[in-house]
Formats: C-alpha cells, sequence, structure tokens
C-alpha cells in the first residue's frame, strides 16, 4: 500500500515539476521575445523619438541629441588645403556677390562693390554632416553639412553715397554658423553618377559683422550703417537661403526643374491674442504682428497696432507665396509698439506649412515664446489667433480658394468681367496681370446657438442664468438668446441671421453674459471669422469660450452666399 502511495506522490511531483519547467521555459522565451521587441524598436528610434521619450527634465542641460556625424578627418585636410582654397574661392565669391549687392543696393548709394576680398588664413570648421532621407527628391541625395566659420578676412567695400562721397568700408569680426544643404541631382549611370549640384543655407543660426569706414566712423552717417548691414543680409536671405537654391551643372543637360518655383498660396487671417505680457510701466501694451515665410522686407506682413490693449483684436487678412510647403514655416512676431523708440518683443510663435491639409481651413491659438531657438520657455508670454489655408497650385478635387477674384461666379460672369477689365486696362495703360482685384463675398448668415456646456459659475449658489449675445463686428449688428436660468449647461437651439456685406473681412463674436436682477456679469466669448462656412457651407463645431476658467459652446452655421466684386 506504501508503495502505490510513494508512486503516486513521485508521479504527482514529478509532474508538477514538469508543469512548472515547462512554464518557467515559457516564461523566459516571452521576456525574451518582449526584449527583441524593445531593442528593435529602440533601433528605429528617431531623434525626435528620443526627445519625447527623454524630455528636458529627465536629463541634464549638457546631454546634445545629434543626427549629425563629426567630420575631424574634413577639417584637418581643409586646413592644410586653405592657403589654395582661399585662393580660388575668394574670386569666385567677389565676382557672384558683388550683382547681388548692387541689387539691393540701397537708394542712398550710388555704388557698392569690392575693392578688396580675400576670406583670411583661418579655414572653416565642419561641425557635422547628415544624410536627409526625402522620399520626394524623386532620384537624388540630400546632405546637410553644419558650418562654423569665426574668421579673419580681409574685405573692403567701396561704398561711393549720392552726394559723392567715398566710403571705404571694411568688413570686420565675422561670425557664421549655419547649416548647407547639397542636392545631389539626378542620378545617372555617367560618372560621377550625378547631374547637378544645388546648394543652400538650409539654416543660419548666427552672422555677426561689423563695419567700419576706413579713416573714420561710419556711424557719423546717419542711417548708412543700418542700410549697409540691412543690404547684407537681405542679399545673403534672398539669394541663397532655403529654399532659394543654386544650381551648379556637372553634365550637359536641362535642370530647369530643379530651379525654385512658387507651389502655392498661404492664406492667413490674423484674428486676435490673448493674454499678451505688458511690456509698459504705465498703461498697457500698444501691440502688433509681423508676419512672413521668408523674412524678407518686402515679403514681411505687419498688422495694425492696438492700442493699450492686451487681448487685442486684428481680424486682417495677408497672402503669402509658398515656395517649398514641406520645409517653411509661419512666423509670427508680437511687438509692443513704443514710438518714436526701438518695437520690443512680446513673443513669436510658428508653424510647420507640411502640419497643414491643402485646402482645409485650420484654426489655431499659438503659445508665444521668447526665441524660436530655444525651446525652453516656461513663461506665459500670451497666445495668437491664426486662421490659415493652404492651397497648392493646380489643386484639383473642386477646390475654389475664397479669396481669388473669381471666386463663386459663373462661366459668363467671368467672359463679362474679363472683357470689362481688358478694356479699362485698354484704356487707361493698365497691365491686366499686375491689376488687384479685392474680392467682396455678400450673403446671410444663419447662426444657431444650440448650447453651452460646463459654464463657470457666476453666482453664491454655485449657478449662472446664462444668455449669450451675438455681434457682427463691422456693422455692429446685435442679436440677444434668452435667459436660461440657474443652469451652467443651457440649451437654446436659438436661430439668428444676419445680412453680410463683406464676409472675407467680417467676424462673429459670440459674447456670454450671467444675468443678474440689478445687471449683467460677462463670462467669456468666442471670435469667429466666416472663411470657414463660405469655404464649406455650413458646419457644426463646439468652441472653448474664452477669457473664462471653463466653457464651451455649441454652434450651427450656414452660409447663402450673395458675391459682389469691387476693384481695390
Amino acid at each position: 500500500m506504501s508503495f502505490f502511495f510513494g508512486l503516486v506522490i513521485g508521479i504527482t511531483v514529478g509532474f508538477a515539476l514538469i508543469v512548472a519547467f515547462v512554464r518557467c521555459e515559457n516564461a523566459r522565451s516571452m521576456r525574451r521575445s518582449q526584449l527583441a521587441t524593445t531593442i528593435a524598436a529602440f533601433a528605429r528610434m528617431t531623434l525626435e523619438d528620443s526627445r519625447k521619450i527623454l524630455t528636458p527634465d529627465y536629463y541634464p542641460s549638457w546631454v546634445v541629441f545629434s543626427h549629425r556625424q563629426k567630420l575631424t578627418w574634413l577639417n584637418l585636410q581643409l586646413t592644410k588645403i586653405w592657403p589654395y582654397v582661399n585662393e580660388a574661392a575668394s574670386e569666385l565669391l567677389k565676382t557672384n556677390i558683388e550683382p547681388i549687392l548692387e541689387q539691393y543696393r540701397p537708394s542712398i548709394l550710388s555704388s557698392l562693390k569690392f575693392s578688396e576680398f580675400t576670406l583670411g588664413t583661418v579655414a572653416p570648421q565642419f561641425t557635422g554632416v547628415s544624410i536627409i532621407e526625402d522620399r520626394d527628391s524623386g532620384g537624388g541625395i540630400t546632405m546637410e553639412l553644419e558650418m562654423n566659420w569665426d574668421g579673419n578676412p580681409n574685405i573692403v567695400l567701396d561704398i561711393k553715397t549720392r552726394f559723392g562721397m567715398a566710403l571705404p568700408a571694411q568688413v570686420k569680426d565675422i561670425g557664421f554658423t549655419g547649416v548647407f544643404r547639397l542636392i545631389f541631382k539626378p542620378l545617372v549611370d555617367e560618372f560621377p553618377c550625378f547631374g547637378a549640384i544645388c546648394y543652400s543655407l538650409r539654416e543660419k543660426k548666427k552672422m555677426d559683422f561689423t563695419l567700419k569706414v576706413i579713416g573714420g566712423e561710419i556711424t557719423s552717417i546717419p542711417g548708412l550703417s543700418n542700410a549697409i548691414e540691412g543690404t547684407i543680409r537681405d542679399a545673403i536671405e534672398d539669394s541663397i537661403t532655403w529654399p532659394v537654391r543654386k544650381i551648379v551643372p556637372i553634365l550637359p543637360g536641362d535642370y530647369s526643374d530643379l530651379e525654385l518655383k512658387p507651389v502655392g498660396v498661404l492664406e492667413v487671417k490674423l484674428v486676435q491674442a490673448k493674454e499678451l505680457t505688458n511690456k509698459d510701466f504705465i498703461g498697457k501694451s500698444d501691440p502688433f504682428a509681423v508676419l512672413y515665410i521668408r523674412p524678407l522686407r518686402d515679403r514681411m506682413k505687419t498688422s495694425k497696432t492696438i492700442n493699450n490693449q492686451l487681448n487685442p483684436v486684428w481680424n486682417e487678412h495677408f497672402e503669402f507665396i509658398v515656395e517649398d510647403a514641406s520645409t517653411q514655416n509661419l512666423v509670427v512676431k508680437v511687438y509692443d509698439d513704443e514710438g518714436l523708440q526701438t518695437e520690443e518683443l512680446i513673443g513669436c510663435a510658428q508653424i510647420r506649412l507640411n502640419d497643414l491639409e491643402p485646402g482645409k481651413i485650420k484654426d489655431v491659438w499659438l503659445k508665444l515664446v521668447k526665441d524660436l531657438e530655444v525651446q525652453r520657455d516656461n513663461k506665459n508670454r500670451g497666445q495668437v489667433h491664426l486662421e490659415l489655408l493652404y492651397y497648392p497650385f493646380g489643386m484639383k478635387n473642386g477646390f475654389t480658394n475664397p479669396f481669388a477674384s473669381n471666386f463663386s461666379m459663373t462661366s459668363l460672369e467671368k467672359v463679362l468681367k474679363s472683357g470689362v477689365e481688358g478694356k479699362e486696362a485698354s484704356e487707361n495703360g493698365i497691365d491686366v496681370k499686375h491689376k488687384r482685384r479685392e474680392v467682396i463675398v455678400r450673403g446671410v448668415l444663419s447662426v444657431t446657438v444650440i448650447s453651452a456646456e460646463d459654464l463657470p459659475p457666476a453666482d453664491l449658489m454655485g449657478k449662472a442664468d446664462p444668455y449669450v449675445v451675438l455681434t457682427m463686428k463691422k456693422t455692429e449688428t446685435k442679436k440677444k438668446t434668452w435667459v436660461v436660468n440657474e443652469n451652467l449647461n443651457p440649451v437654446w437651439n436659438q436661430t439668428f441671421d444676419f445680412v453680410v456685406e463683406d464676409g472675407l473681412h467680417d467676424m462673429l463674436i459670440l459674447e456670454v453674459w450671467d444675468h443678474d436682477t440689478f445687471g449683467k456679469d460677462y463670462m467669456g466669448r468666442c471670435i469667429l471669422t466666416l472663411t470657414r462656412v463660405i469655404l464649406e457651407g455650413e458646419f457644426k463645431d463646439c468652441f472653448q469660450v474664452e477669457e473664462a476658467k471653463s466653457g464651451k459652446l455649441n454652434l450651427y452655421l450656414k452660409w447663402s452666399p450673395q458675391p459682389i466684386y469691387r476693384d481695390s
């Protein structure tokens, strides 16, 4: 009996050991599989992935993520051959830069040329190189070189003013840090395996220099120093900074497709800003905004100044030419107007154009920061409200730009309009291509105030008696909902119609108020442009109530158009 009992116990224990061993091996195999998956995921990580995982709170300030390879070997060889490179490059640069300076020469000068031009004895240092993976390269290779140069060049500008005064000015103390982009395209079977090289200044991180008149001070002539410095900077920005690219043919062929061409238009509506930092000791800031895609004087747009206001409403429309939607950004800088003194920067922001869906309105609030390059700014400088619409040239799918001068016109209207324009232009000697027309879109806007959610309490009982006042900004036409008593989630379902004379340049303001027996208390507001409803015809959406701790408005908007056109 004891034998059978021992046998049963032995079999049971052995079976248990086998099961435990199998489960242990399975668990170990699963852990190894998970570890292999994790390692494979780390191997696929990009620089941006690393930054998301290792936020600035979890690594010291001296840690730098770099996707560029070091080029110590190249710098050593460049230092050796620099005397020969300097001789050849100096003459080449002088020949190419002089026509550009002449093109951007300020009106105060009659001549701006080089009398001496050598790059000096200090060779630039290449601090990194990277290969850019570009799916749209179309059979090419893109390389980026990061360069740092604190040179001692001998550059003398022969400056002649309109008054006949000659001023030889020396360019000194040049400090430059930037990233150059080289595109080898197209790839061919013939040596050296590419047809042409495109080069461009992809990113200018630093460019410092000083101008000194030989035998005098350039500052003795008011405005001359700033004019020349501005000329040099504008020439660099417009002639070589990305997306501009210079093409050097290597093999015979037509490379016109590599040249810079406009690819679309960005319509920008600067709506408003809120909670701006006050830069004035007495009163409030007088904010205005500067917007640009390329920082050139003739392409930068400036808004009007709103005096004594930290929550300005601009409602201004601007148009920008886009040349490379995959890399370009829209930059917004908000300043405080100081009158005769230099304006003071309140904050800046930017948005990448490749974040925009072509043909779709994007309504965004951008947080203002001190510097676009340094992203560790936790101070609240305010926000700016933009409405963006990007449309590439030749866009299909039936999309029509509402800001175009032939928006919503019938084919008969287009024929009549072009005929009238041609007659007027021929009579007045005006080039039709350069005659700008402003679009005036008239129609009826129907607004249904459906409900509100999570409004903040406005009385001691933790309730509110809310109602909404609707105002068209241009005509100041007002409509008002009824009051819903003691409710933080009121339902109105009321519809109001507005006759709008200029839909693209008007806006709808909805203010939420709390009704009291002895008055009313302001709770917050929503500001809407009409571009989206004009483009889409109708839509329903939920909007955050601004200037309130909480709250949303549910609205339905519908547009019935009646377009009119006039000369701007």
